[in-house]
């Protein structure tokens, strides 16, 4: 049975079911045996689309309908499967200091040489952090307006172990912040003392010789791409602990924690249309950027990084787009790459959002103190994620653990982080292309009312 049928066959069943489910609320009462009978038919149809589907996107969401499902029907079985849910935390938490300090070092050595670049280093390096900085502050806001985590139900064994943590001068913030033994950082998940200790190395790296720094740059680079491999083989794993996951905590809390998800979906997306319209085009409208124009050129690019998920695919296009925007070849090399380890607007944002609703989640108050130290930490880690799909889940969990989080409100995020992840991939290529057409501007190398006079 091809796709398209199984597709529709499911569609239909299911609603079918909301139906029945709409009727037993609000009209009058069903039988018990037949709403089960029935749910786990329309489980049974999305199960065989996701198969034939054949994609780990659909698998993940079928996989939090299977276990939502389990969790409901058969608590303690739910909460039996909570070991898989651990055994998918513990391979994530494998990756995040390899490939932060891959990501970092190729990021700064093999992309940031101060010397060789001069003014257009610093003034994209400038304005990636400016832009960055205001778009972890807009998730900030949003996520403190909207309380999506707030009254979540907390897994009762969950709870009682919850870390303790005790407050922190300023001096003790700074002493933690460097790394005073990175084997040491490593093995706790310390996320910020593996960052400084990655930008010295790269800076470092950058201030050697060519033969040596090659040698080095190159091993950084494969161990980076073996890196975002090892993340996409523990993937495949992710339905299994997505599904597990959330069997745990609605068999624990019931179907209310939905809610919450559903909540966080919304308050990001209005929050990345927010930056989009308050950041982004007043920008494009200082530098006289043709908005429209632009639009048109980088729809393609903006449509591949949506339905894939991953800035990366859509590389090529954006640079194609920015050149025939008039942005110089050697501004458009230089800015589009590195902005794709250290311009991530989407994502920034997201990850603002994600860490504020762990902590609404767990019934933890921070303070303004804790949040903006997150939002320092966050300004810094952010600058390690590369765009692959779900690459900053490694930078989400590693922040959580540093500010002694609980990483149970992470499965759940991760049940609709492909929802998620489309929109804030999108506005990464978008951020990344209109900072072409910025430093273009900035270094005088391209006169955008001139280019529209000359078109008319």
């Amino acid at each position: 049975m091809n796709q398209r049928k199984t597709g529709l066959i499911a569609l239909i069943i299911c609603t079918l079911v909301a139906i029945l489910t709409f009727v037993h609320l609000k009209i009058t009462p069903l039988p018990d045996s037949l709403l089960f009978a029935a749910r786990w038919v329309a489980v049974a149809s999305l199960t065989l689309f996701a198969y034939a589907r054949k994609s780990l996107t659909t698998w993940i969401l079928v996989a939090m309908v299977i276990g939502a499902e389990i969790g409901y029907d058969f608590p303690e079985v739910g909460i039996g499967l909570q070991v898989l849910s651990k055994v998918f935390l513990k391979m994530i938490k494998t990756i995040i200091a390899p490939l932060l300090f891959a990501t970092l070092v190729v990021g700064i050595a093999g992309h940031s040489d101060m010397r060789q670049v001069g003014r257009m280093g610093w003034k994209s390096l400038l304005y990636f952090e400016v832009v960055t900085t205001v778009a972890l502050f807009i998730g900030l806001f949003a996520i403190n307006i909207s309380k999506a985590g707030a009254g979540m139900v907390i897994p009762a064994d969950t709870q009682e172990t919850l870390p303790q943590t005790e407050p922190q001068t300023w001096q003790d913030i700074i002493l933690h912040i460097f790394p005073e033994n990175i084997a040491r950082s490593i093995y706790h998940g310390e996320v910020l003392p593996i960052v400084v200790f990655s930008v010295l190395f790269g800076i470092a790296l950058s201030l050697i010789k060519a033969p040596q720094k090659a040698v080095m740059l190159n091993f950084c680079e494969s161990l980076s791409e073996t890196m975002f491999k090892f993340t996409n083989i523990i993937m495949y794993f992710a339905p299994v602990g997505v599904g597990a996951a959330l069997a745990y905590t609605v068999g624990h809390g019931g179907l209310a924690v939905l809610g919450n998800l559903f909540h966080l979906l919304i308050t990001l997306y209005i929050s990345l249309i927010i930056f989009l319209l308050v950041v982004l085009l007043p920008i494009a409208l200082y530098i006289k950027l043709p908005v429209l124009r632009f639009i048109r050129e980088i729809s393609e690019p903006v449509s591949i990084a949506f339905a894939t998920t991953s800035s990366e695919s859509a590389l090529p296009k954006a640079m194609e787009a920015m050149e025939r925007m008039g942005v110089p070849r050697k501004i458009v090399a230089f800015v589009m790459p590195t902005g794709y380890s250290f311009n991530l607007d989407g994502t920034t944002l997201y990850l603002a959002l994600a860490s504020v609703f762990v902590a609404q989640a767990a019934g933890i108050e921070l303070s303004i103190g804790q949040q903006i130290m997150m939002m320092v930490t966050l300004m810094l880690t952010s600058k390690g994620v590369a765009g692959v799909p779900r690459a900053s889940l490694v930078i989400l969990l590693g922040t959580v653990v540093s500010f002694g989080l609980p990483t149970w409100p992470i499965f759940l995020i991760l049940g609709i982080d492909e929802l998620m992840d489309m929109a804030r991939t999108s506005v990464n290529v978008i951020g990344n292309c209109l900072a072409t057409a910025v430093i273009g501007k900035w270094e005088g190398e391209v006169d955008f009312e001139k280019d529209m006079e000359e078109q008319v």
